[in-house]
């Protein structure tokens, strides 16, 4: 590069992995800004920070919306995301102005399976509920009834949004026994589908035949609120609910409702509405609803993948080379 060539400035939103940071500045064609705090980017400071900015390295917690993109200005050729969701991009506003996006949809895969099986493992069987009885004082002896769970043989898994994720997490289930798998989306998935034995369903069979659902699906105007009242009431009252997705494919006050009357057994989720939930929030109330404060991709390897890929997505718009990850605006 010449010396003369002006670096292009490229506002970063988070405190975010070394070698992701490195990637960045050792390109040698960006000046990079920083938000260096574990905490996210207070809006004043990210309107700032964007200004003049030609790429822009975000997280899901970062609204991009047309304010953001007005005091950005013309500058901005790509917007890159350490995410696989985009909810929290403005799509539409971002495509009218010519705007790249890249995200991160395969590297937390295996990490986010892996963590959906945690999860449902550590609600069907207790796990939290019966480690807070070791610690408290209720274990007293051995009882034939006491901490009983479901377990997953010869059971039935219905996974909704059969993707890179649901398939990971079906695979993952299957050595545990699973007589069967039903899954549920847009449209059949045969090919991926061929891999666990599964059978398209409606939601609603889905629903009424498994005993354990696991939701992955994408968010957007259709599954928001899609698990509701009547669909909690068409599962089975052992059934047990596990959501890695979005928070806002759910309404938590229907959930809150079918755990507090037996509608279904318990429920496992890594995503709510808002993020964080509030500590006063009904659902941390209940001993059959295990909550983690979304870590689906929570591995050192997995976040430090995520953030050099972000780097790179973002170079790569930069300089007008085909992203590793584009977004298909």
């Amino acid at each position: 590069m010449k010396a003369t060539q002006k670096l292009m400035k490229v506002f970063v939103t988070r405190r975010i992995p070394q070698d992701g940071l490195r990637t960045l500045t050792e390109s040698g064609i960006c000046d990079v800004e920083q938000w260096d705090s574990e905490e996210p980017v207070p809006k004043e400071e990210l309107l700032k920070g964007v200004a003049g900015a030609h790429g822009l390295y975000c997280m899901l917690t970062d609204k991009i919306d047309s304010e953001i993109l007005q005091a950005a200005g013309p500058c901005l050729k790509v917007i890159s995301t350490l995410s696989v969701g985009f909810d929290h991009l403005s799509v539409g506003e971002i495509k009218n102005r010519g705007i790249r996006v890249g995200y991160t949809p395969d590297a937390l895969t295996d990490a986010t399976a892996e963590l959906a099986v945690g999860l449902l493992l550590a609600t069907s069987r207790r796990l939290m509920e019966a480690a807070e009885e070791a610690k408290n004082g209720g274990w007293t002896a051995w009882k034939p009834l006491w901490m009983c769970g479901y377990g997953l043989a010869g059971s039935t898994v219905g996974i909704v949004g059969l993707g890179r994720i649901g398939l990971a997490i079906a695979q993952r289930l299957k050595p545990f026994g699973v007589k069967r798998f039903l899954y549920t989306g847009r449209q059949p998935r045969p090919e991926a589908a061929a891999k666990i034995k599964g059978e398209y369903v409606t939601l609603n069979e889905l629903a009424e035949e498994s005993d354990f659902i696991s939701v992955s699906c994408s968010f957007s105007p259709e599954t928001k609120g899609m698990f509701n009242g009547d669909l909690f009431s068409k599962m089975k009252k052992t059934a047990i609910f596990i959501n890695t997705s979005r928070g806002a494919v759910v309404n938590q006050d229907d959930l809150y409702k079918a755990l507090t009357t037996g509608q279904i057994a318990a429920a496992g989720l890594d995503v709510t509405v808002p993020e964080p939930l509030p500590t006063y929030h009904p659902l941390l109330s209940l001993k059959n609803c295990v909550i983690l404060p979304h870590i689906g991709s929570a591995t050192y390897a997995t976040r430090n993948t995520m953030s050099v890929l972000t780097a790179n997505n973002l170079l790569a718009g930069l300089k007008g080379e085909p992203m590793p990850n584009e977004l298909a605006l």
